[in-house]
C-alpha cells in the first residue's frame, strides 16, 4: 500500500525542540514533511532576512509564528508592553514570510477573568490593524481550563468564535488545537459555527496523556492518549478546513527520546489517520 502524503504535515518547531531551525529543516524536508510552524524563540540572537533565506530555500510553507498574545495585566504599563511585543511578532511573521500569528490570549493571577477577557479585547483590537498592514493573520487559540489562571482566559470555542464574531475582520480567525478543546460539551456546533464563518485558521494535533504528569510538558503523539482524534478531524473537514495538519508536542519525556525517532513516530502515528 502506497504510504500516505505528507505534503499536508506541518511540525512545530517546539516540538523537536532539541533541533537548530537549519537541522528541523534539513529533516522535515528528508523525511517528505510539507510544512513548519516557527517558534519565535528560533528567531532570537538571527537576522531575519537569514531566516527568511533558509526557509524560502526549503520550500517549507512557513504556517505561523508561534507566539503572540499574553495581552493581561495589571497595570498599563504591561499592557503597553504586550501590544508592542505582539507588533514586532507581527513584524517578525512578515519579515520572514509567515502569514499569520499564533495568540495565547494571557490572563492574570488575581485579576478577574472578565477584566482579563476585556484586556484580550482591547489588545486586539490595538494589533489588528497593525496585522492588516502586514498581511499577517492573527489566530486566537482557545486554551484548556487548566490554563485560565496564567494562560489564557479565553478557554472555548464559544469565547474565541464571539471575540473573532466581534471584530469581524479577515485577519482574525481561530486556531484549534485538540489537547485544549476534546473535552468541550458543544465541540462540533463551535467548530461548526467557525467553519461557516470561514474563521477556521489552523488545526493543532497531539494527544492527551492518561495520566498526565505534567499539565504543560507532557503531550504524547495522537493515538497514545484519550482524545477521540479521528472525530475531531472529521469535525474539522466537514467544516471545511483546508489548512495543514500542524503537530505540536511538549514533552518533557518525548524531548529526552532521539528525536529523529520522535519524529518517525509522530509520522506513523499521522499516517493512521483519515483527513
Amino acid at each position: 500500500m502506497e504510504e500516505k502524503d505528507l505534503s499536508n504535515l506541518c511540525i512545530h518547531t517546539i516540538t523537536t525542540k532539541n533541533w537548530s531551525l537549519e537541522t528541523a529543516v534539513e529533516n522535515y524536508l528528508e523525511k517528505g514533511i510539507g510544512g513548519i510552524s516557527v517558534w519565535r524563540n528560533y528567531l532570537d540572537g538571527r537576522h531575519l532576512s537569514n531566516v527568511r533565506s533558509l526557509l524560502d530555500r526549503s520550500g517549507l510553507k512557513v504556517v505561523s509564528l508561534v507566539r503572540g498574545g499574553f495581552f493581561t495585566g495589571i497595570t498599563r504599563q504591561e499592557r503597553i508592553e504586550a501590544i508592542e511585543d505582539n507588533k514586532k511578532a507581527i513584524e517578525e511573521a512578515a519579515t520572514i514570510g509567515a502569514n499569520m500569528v499564533v495568540l495565547v490570549c494571557g490572563a492574570t493571577p488575581g485579576q478577574p477573568l472578565d477584566e482579563s477577557r476585556l484586556q484580550i479585547k482591547k489588545g486586539i483590537e490595538e494589533i489588528l490593524p497593525f496585522a492588516e498592514e502586514h498581511n499577517v493573520r492573527l489566530a486566537v487559540e482557545p486554551l484548556h481550563p487548566m490554563y485560565a489562571d496564567t494562560r489564557s482566559a479565553i478557554n472555548t470555542m464559544t469565547q474565541a468564535n464571539g471575540i473573532v464574531q466581534y471584530f469581524d475582520s479577515e485577519f482574525l480567525g481561530v486556531a484549534l488545537d485538540v489537547y485544549h478543546v476534546w473535552w468541550e460539551e458543544n465541540l462540533k456546533s463551535g467548530i461548526d459555527e467557525c467553519g461557516r464563518n470561514n474563521k477556521l485558521f489552523a488545526f493543532h494535533l497531539c494527544d492527551w496523556r492518561n495520566p498526565t504528569r505534567d499539565i504543560l510538558n507532557d503531550r504524547t503523539i495522537m493515538g497514545n492518549g484519550v482524545i477521540p482524534i479521528q472525530n475531531i478531524i472529521n469535525m474539522v473537514r466537514d467544516a471545511g478546513f483546508k489548512g495543514m495538519h500542524e503537530v505540536e508536542i511538549f514533552s518533557n519525556e518525548h524531548w529526552s527520546e532521539d528525536t529523529n525517532k520522535f519524529l518517525d513516530r509522530i509520522i506513523k502515528a499521522y499516517r493512521d489517520y483519515n483527513f
